[in-house]
């Protein structure tokens, strides 16, 4: 069952950034300058190998902190690394796949698809419906990153669209799962779990997908073990703090990844269109409007009801 929803917490928490909002805040712009990153590095390997060497790099450098307690790992924690691992492992395989053929302006647009797709799949699987606010929040989120993200020549979706629709999906699983089992397993053990299963996945499926070992390359190696690093410690604060906050509103913190992108982005040189800013703004408005409990005012009108209704 899932822990700490935003309907279940004190109006005065809900309006609070604690500790693990920051974490979560600092860990989205790591991420929007992985971007840049990775486009830079798909020029020279393919996509499959790029995302194993990644992702075994990252679990080699996350296995010193977990080796301590590896030996306590219980099924539990092993079936959450295994299915956060297989969620981590499409989603950036599909991903990296498509920018082979569409714009990184046009795989921004649609891996956006996942803000909404949080609340959506969340009320599927666990059987939480998400409050108006949520729902509001998610929908200001979305045109945002629209707006942010928006493909200049239109969206047709090709091959490469819809492999990266595709992985939205797995991305909005991702966060879901990792807040179903963050609050009841050691994060250190989970976190190695999944890494290596992402790399082994994205190894071994290298020859059915026709790849090979890409000649040596600084570039790849340097950015590959560089986004490792990066991806470690991302995955050891989302899975620290997601176990206090929601998966909505965690989705919302994570829908600023294009906002930050964006600043990386023209600091390497890119300009952002008005379009864009206002797009940020909108992200900022979704954010305050997800916090707003309507149903305070309702809650005064009305006799207080049972605990147990």
């Amino acid at each position: 069952m899932l822990h700490n929803e935003l309907s279940d917490k004190p109006a005065e928490s809900r309006l609070m950034i604690g500790r693990p909002e920051l974490a979560l805040i600092g860990v989205t712009i790591l991420w929007g300058g992985t971007f840049l990153i990775v486009h830079h590095a798909m020029r020279e390997t393919r996509p499959l190998f790029f995302v194993g060497l990644r992702f075994a790099t990252a679990a080699l450098l996350t296995l010193p902190l977990a080796l301590p307690v590896l030996r306590g790992l219980t099924r539990r924690e092993l079936l959450a690394g295994l299915v956060i691992g297989l969620g981590i492992f499409v989603g950036y395989s599909l991903q990296t796949w498509g920018l082979q053929t569409i714009s990184s302006s046009t795989s921004a647009f649609i891996t956006a698809a996942y803000v909404p797709l949080v609340p959506i799949l969340q009320w599927v699987i666990l059987r939480r419906r998400p409050r108006l606010a949520s729902w509001a929040g998610v929908a200001l989120a979305f045109v945002g990153l629209l707006l942010i993200a928006a493909p200049r020549d239109g969206l047709a979706l090709g091959t490469g669209e819809l492999l990266t629709l595709l992985s939205t999906v797995a991305i909005a699983l991702e966060i879901i799962f990792i807040s179903l089992w963050a609050g009841s397993v050691n994060v250190a053990r989970v976190t190695v779990v999944q890494l290596a299963v992402t790399a082994l996945l994205a190894f071994a499926c290298m020859g059915p997908a026709g790849e090979s070992v890409p000649p040596f390359s600084w570039l790849v190696v340097l950015s590959a073990c560089g986004l490792g690093a990066m991806t470690a410690l991302i995955q050891l604060v989302m899975n620290w703090a997601q176990r206090t906050v929601s998966p909505t509103r965690a989705t919302l913190i994570y829908a600023g990844e294009p906002v930050w992108a964006g600043i990386i982005g023209r600091i390497a040189g890119e300009r952002l269109p008005p379009t864009a800013l206002v797009g940020g703004l909108l992200i900022v408005a979704a954010v305050v409007v997800s916090e707003i409990n309507f149903e305070r005012k309702k809650a005064r009108l009305e006799p207080r009801k049972s605990a147990l209704h």
